[in-house]
């Protein structure tokens, strides 16, 4: 995987070019950041990039020898290290899940847990990087390099290692072996062990800029710029989640349709409309009911937001941005922690299982004393 193939993060792209023409490269990296911003993608091409036997100013040459087995994910001193699920016929460790793993990572390296959990056909089990993984990494380190200068360990989510594997991997770090780079890819750096992060050099992986993350989902989709528009504004840089936006259009029509009925009967205090609407509310599946809860949560804190003028942290689409405008200064210090907490309850006790029905119009009713609140 070349730089040009990774979306947008011009900045780190450089920092790390840099690292190496300045004879920098470090002997262990923590990329980190939100999943769907390509941290494995740029752990891939920065490898690729040092072995690189032709490598110009800003990218490696994609043709040398090298640069064709890393096209691959098949070069003898490029090694990887993901959780893996625990399977009768198989050795917990990540080579014997290396051809799923290339597969996964050549189809598309933007992809979650969750994403590769499924490709495992394993989506209902946790994955985990287990303690005869650590043993597995000490022979690949023992290994001499066969092609280049340099062999790169990649681990892809850390935070997923088991406490013997983890403790293993710091002895490691401790004394890292000569020309290896370790680069530990994380979406939760905080749930990497504080001894690992501090042996390694944290770079941090912002979101993808706009312009880029609208580019390449017109490109896949084929979404007109209004649609793009929207599913940027809420997608935090992220393409995973730009991805799920799009998937789950529909459902957030169907929300967004719901919370503008649910606050303009509660304003007006219609509480005829209102037993309508919870009734409606009632009937759809609860994993639905939990998500438009979880979907007014977010839209009242877009609302009390925008209602305080930190435009620069919105994530709303044109739709939803057009409601606020007009409804935004009715979400404000006088009400904004009773509404938070209203829909929060209502998220609670849906989850136990408690009546529908009843959860909704109380919902409405807390709504209807709060939403006028000056």
């Amino acid at each position: 995987m070349k730089f040009e193939q990774v979306i947008g993060q011009s900045e780190v792209k450089e920092k790390l070019i840099r690292a190496y023409h300045d004879n920098r490269v470090s002997h262990s990296y923590l990329f980190y950041g939100n999943p769907g911003v390509g941290k494995l993608a740029l752990a891939i091409a920065f490898a690729q990039y040092v072995s690189c036997e032709n490598k110009t100013e800003s990218d490696s040459c994609g043709v040398c020898p090298s640069c064709r087995k890393y096209e691959k994910l098949i070069h003898t001193d490029l090694h990887f290290v993901f959780p893996v699920v625990s399977q009768k016929d198989k050795k917990p460790i990540s080579d014997a899940f290396i051809e799923q793993w290339r597969v996964r990572v050549l189809d598309d390296p933007y992809f979650s847990y969750h994403d590769w959990l499924f490709s495992l056909e394993s989506e209902n089990k946790q994955g985990s990087i287990y303690k005869d993984e650590s043993s597995e990494i000490l022979r690949k380190l023992n290994l001499k390099t066969y092609e280049s200068d340099y062999k790169f360990m990649i681990i892809w989510l850390p935070e997923r290692m088991n406490s013997t594997s983890a403790n293993k991997l710091l002895k490691i770090l401790e004394e890292p072996p000569a020309k290896t780079v370790f680069i530990l890819v994380s979406d939760n750096r905080e749930d990497v062990l504080p001894t690992i992060t501090s042996r390694t050099q944290p770079v941090k992986i912002l979101g993808i800029d706009d312009d880029n993350l609208r580019r390449i989902i017109i490109e896949q989709y084929q979404l007109d710029d209004h649609v793009a528009e929207d599913i940027v504004n809420i997608s935090n840089g992220s393409l995973i989640e730009a991805r799920k936006q799009i998937l789950s259009n529909e459902e957030t029509e169907y929300n967004f349709g719901k919370f503008t009925e649910l606050m303009r009967v509660c304003y007006s205090r219609k509480v005829r409309d209102a037993i309508n609407l919870t009734d409606e509310l009632a009937k759809i599946s609860r994993e639905k009911q939990k998500g438009f809860l979880y979907y007014c949560l977010v839209l009242i804190r877009e609302n009390f937001i925008y209602n305080t003028q930190q435009n620069n942290v919105l994530y709303m689409t044109r739709k939803e941005l057009e409601f606020s405008k007009n409804f935004a200064r009715f979400v404000n210090k006088a009400n904004i922690e009773d509404l938070k907490i209203s829909f929060e309850q209502a998220h609670y006790h849906i989850e136990r299982n408690v009546n529908a029905r009843i959860v909704f119009l109380d919902l409405a009713f807390e709504i209807m004393k709060s939403i006028r609140k000056i």
